[in-house]
């Protein structure tokens, strides 16, 4: 019973996954081919090196929109509960710069490798940002 369960929750996951994923591309191709919006990172890793544990690190990345329509955020994931997001929610007009802002949570010791997905209305309609570096118990 409880395999399948796991069974019907994962594949609600999926669904529910790539159901979003159709409905950012029907956006996505509404929009006239000669008007985009585009990402120009600044960078799209950040290495923290050594934290210390228990304390919580904070990284912004920023972006300009280098196309000619508005760039819109739709949603920004993270790969575990251990990180937060904040990211500017009004469009970015072009020329116009932007943030997704991630916060770590440095509770457990190790090196650690945390992923930020960002889903936008711009030919590259998703984006991984990457955080890493090592967690430690003492500082």
């Amino acid at each position: 019973m409880k395999k399948f369960a796991l069974t019907v929750s994962a594949l609600a996951i999926v669904v529910l996954s790539i159901a979003q994923e159709l409905v950012i591309r029907a956006n996505h191709s509404s929009m006239p081919s000669s008007e985009t919006a585009v990402f120009k990172w600044d960078a799209t890793t950040h290495e923290f090196g050594t934290i210390k544990a228990g304390v919580p690190v904070t990284h912004e990345f920023s972006f300009t929109n280098t196309g000619s329509a508005p760039l819109i955020i739709s949603s920004v994931q993270t790969s575990c509960g251990c990180t937060v997001t904040e990211y500017s929610k009004d469009p970015i007009e072009p020329g116009g710069t932007g943030h997704v802002k991630a916060t770590y949570n440095a509770a457990k010791v190790g090196q650690f490798t945390k992923t930020v997905t960002v889903n936008a209305n711009t030919d590259d309609t998703i984006v991984q940002l990457t955080l890493r570096g090592e967690v430690v118990d003492y500082l």
